[in-house]
């Protein structure tokens, strides 16, 4: 009897481990996926907006091999130098390929609702926070937000004017609640006193801290009776490459 409950029992989780297998298999997730498909995924979306990309990483992936065969023909043992040769353009392709990447979400979202996510899903998630969309007008001109040691940081997309105006009022009502907390806007797009796409990230990283950690949480706190008055904003997403097996693969994970 009890034989016959351990086989059953174990047919089942055969069962159950073959049908999440498929499913995984058949997923559009990322997150199902293994890091050979994402990097392949990562690649394919990238070549449809950057025709470059196949050689740059042509070039990575021939240029330390070449290189090392050359001197593995004046220095012994020749085996070695290839072998490192091989190691060094994986390192190198992994690289161009994460940088390709980046530029590609940039090109492929520029201009687009809500296209602001693309730079803060490279913000380190232990040190910043963000809320996306929330405000909006109905041109879907929208103020997003982003806590971290700087305070609380207002990025803002859509027509200059009219993003602008929300901001205003976005800016008004956060410090009302945040009781002092510095306050930051930032206005996405290429004309004067706006920052890029692709200079998003790096432009809040650089922001001067001003609170500590403990400080954050208290800011979060009082934000969350603002947030519960608002109804929510429907921001367009795309399906968004991922960096995520590129970036494993280079950790060696």
């Amino acid at each position: 009897m009890a034989s016959e409950k351990a086989k059953a029992l174990a047919a089942q989780q055969k069962a159950e481990r073959k049908a999440e297998k498929l499913r995984k298999k058949n997923s559009d997730d990322p997150r199902d996926w293994g890091r050979v498909r994402q990097i392949i995924e990562a690649y394919r979306r990238t070549n449809e907006v950057d025709p470059q990309l196949k050689w740059w990483t042509t070039a990575a992936v021939a240029g330390p091999i070449i290189v090392s065969v050359l001197v593995g023909l004046w220095v012994q043992p020749w085996w070695l130098w290839l072998i490192t040769g091989v190691m060094l353009a994986l390192v190198l392709v992994l690289s161009v390929l994460t940088w390709r990447v980046k530029q590609a979400n940039f090109k492929r979202y520029e201009g687009q609702a809500g296209s602001a996510e693309v730079a803060f899903q490279l913000l380190n998630k232990r040190k910043w926070s963000y809320e996306v969309g929330i405000a909006a007008t109905r041109q879907m001109d929208i103020v997003h937000r982003v806590i971290g040691r700087p305070g609380i940081v207002l990025v803002a997309e859509g027509n200059p004017s009219r993003a602008r105006a929300l901001l205003a009022t976005e800016t008004k009502k956060h410090e009302q609640v945040a009781y002092g907390v510095a306050v930051t806007n930032v206005l996405v797009g290429r004309g004067q006193g706006e920052v890029s796409l692709e200079n998003l990230q790096k432009h809040i990283e650089k922001l001067p801290n001003v609170l500590q950690a403990h400080q954050i949480t208290e800011v979060k706190q009082r934000l969350r009776a603002l947030d519960a008055m608002r109804p929510k904003i429907p921001v367009p997403r795309g399906p968004m490459p991922t960096m995520k097996g590129v970036n494993r693969a280079m950790r060696g994970r």
